[in-house]
């Protein structure tokens, strides 16, 4: 059994509601607290002296890990939507759309997310592997933890195997949780002579059967948008993706509205993007149980309006809050500097903020055992030097994690 602290402040999240508006007054801080763990969960939260005197059961000793210096303690945080295995650089696609570039004028000049695709599939398993890692690292010294990765680079059986074989790969290589997700349908591929409804079938029949031989994914995801998939023929295929075990996400509501309402409809774990929603379809999501995810990192990327996360927090729906680290419309990949900038224009508070980016955004991806504080939760936390907890949305991602836990277990420090 480990104890963990003192701390100056523990913000353990206990006792905050899945759905609906928060203030910061709901949240539960511990001062001078400290964490009593055992097997890589946590066992209590407290007053640090106090839980010093807790007498371990049976030949348990308590290891005392002492943390120097004044910090305070939240839960690590999720990243539930990111596109991170990818090949190449699309430096250019952002260059040219702050000149006034329209996307498809960028798409005719060789850019675009067939760019992506076509760098993608010339990169090798191992130069992939590499660079994904490597984005998973630099979201571990950020205090992210549980990362979702998308295929949708490799559009043709090849190569969205050799994406999500390369995601499978590197989980062994770090302690983070990846959640991989299949996005084949992300567009029709250009080399693919059928239309997108046969396209659709052609993952269906081909992709599907065999992520799910491999156990390469357990989610599947649409990008549902009059430049990809039309409703109807998304409606199909995720009510047969549903068919044969995956859960399913949508790409929602991006730049026209209507999408977000399939999303629920089919149950989906969550809908993403929704900077398009619209109110009547606002009131649909929070009549349900599908997540709505802000990613603010795309309208950041793109200059586009925000998700609209105050009505949808008001309306009682489930916000979370994603980065879309993707290298076209969001190469920032900053979730805490995204969310900061969120909260300033939707006007969230601290509290919605971090539910936001912890347990609802680990509801999302269907993992209810993170992101609070609270007895029998997976310790995975991560602290940051200073003496109020208020400190790390208003330096808006400029404040770096001082240490970053997984399991009970330090895997990160900032120097």
């Amino acid at each position: 059994m480990k104890l963990i602290g003192p701390f100056k402040q523990i913000i353990t999240l206990a006792n905050l509601p899945l759905r609906g508006k928060l203030s910061d007054d709901q949240l539960e801080i511990i001062e001078d607290g400290g964490i009593l763990m055992e097997d890589g969960k946590i066992v209590q939260t407290g007053n640090y002296e106090k839980l010093k005197t807790v007498i371990p059961h049976g030949n348990v000793s308590l290891h005392l890990e002492y943390t120097e210096g004044v910090q305070i303690c939240m839960p690590a945080f999720t990243d539930s939507h990111t596109h991170i295995c990818f090949g190449g650089n699309r430096a250019n696609d952002f260059a040219m759309r702050n000149a006034g570039k329209t996307y498809l004028e960028i798409a005719e000049s060789g850019g675009g997310i067939w760019s992506s695709v076509l760098q993608t599939r010339i990169a090798s398993e191992e130069e992939l592997l590499e660079s994904t890692l490597e984005r998973i690292n630099s979201l571990i010294f950020l205090g992210i933890t549980t990362i979702e990765i998308k295929s949708g680079y490799g559009l043709d059986v090849e190569n969205e195997l050799k994406m999500l074989r390369v995601i499978k790969k590197t989980q062994a290589l770090t302690k983070a949780t990846l959640v991989p997700t299949c996005l084949s349908a992300h567009l029709k591929p250009r080399d693919y002579g059928g239309t997108t409804q046969e396209y659709l079938h052609y993952i269906v029949d081909e992709i599907l059967p065999k992520v799910k031989a491999e156990d390469l994914a357990k989610r599947v995801d649409i990008f549902i948008e009059k430049s990809a998939f039309q409703p109807e023929e998304s409606r199909e295929f995720l009510l047969k993706a549903k068919a044969l075990g995956f859960d399913i996400t949508v790409h929602a509501d991006q730049f026209t509205p209507g999408s977000s309402r399939i999303a629920v409809e089919v149950g989906a774990k969550s809908a993403d993007h929704l900077e398009a929603t619209i109110e009547e379809d606002i009131e649909y999501l929070a009549y349900s149980d599908t997540v709505a995810t802000a990613l603010p990192g795309a309208s950041l990327g793109l200059g586009e309006k925000f998700t609209p996360a105050r009505k949808i927090l008001d309306s009682n729906g489930i916000l979370a809050i994603a980065s879309d680290w993707n290298p076209g419309s969001a190469p920032m990949g900053n979730l805490i500097t995204q969310a900061s900038v969120l909260a300033t224009f939707e006007k969230l508070s601290t509290a919605e903020v971090l539910a936001g980016i912890t347990f609802r955004s680990a509801y999302a991806l269907g993992l209810e055992d993170r992101g609070k504080l609270e007895k029998g939760k997976k310790a995975d936390f991560v602290t940051f030097k200073t003496d109020n907890f208020q400190n790390v949305l208003y330096h808006q991602g400029s404040l770096k994690a001082a240490h970053v836990y997984i399991q009970g277990e330090k895997v990160q420090a900032h120097v």
